[in-house]
């Protein structure tokens, strides 16, 4: 059966990785919704609403945004 590891049986190590994980996400998040706040709605594919509530999903709200959430500006040829 699985046991439940405290936080002061995680080495030093995992510790320290899963902290910088949890920086990381902050991070990400923050500026996923530092930017849907401040973009344009014409610049969003899709809803504000929806891109903020996504947002919050670990990791992949807001690398997704970043990816496909924001319209590309048009290329003049």
């Amino acid at each position: 059966m699985y046991r439940k590891v405290k936080w002061q049986e995680l080495t030093a190590a995992q510790q320290v990785g899963i902290i910088l994980m949890a920086i990381v996400q902050f991070a990400l998040l923050g500026a996923a919704l530092w930017d849907i706040r401040h973009r344009p709605a014409a610049e969003i594919n899709g809803s504000k609403l929806a891109w903020t509530l996504l947002s919050f999903i670990n990791f992949i709200g807001p690398m997704a945004y970043f990816l496909i959430g924001r319209r590309r500006p048009e290329a003049d040829l």
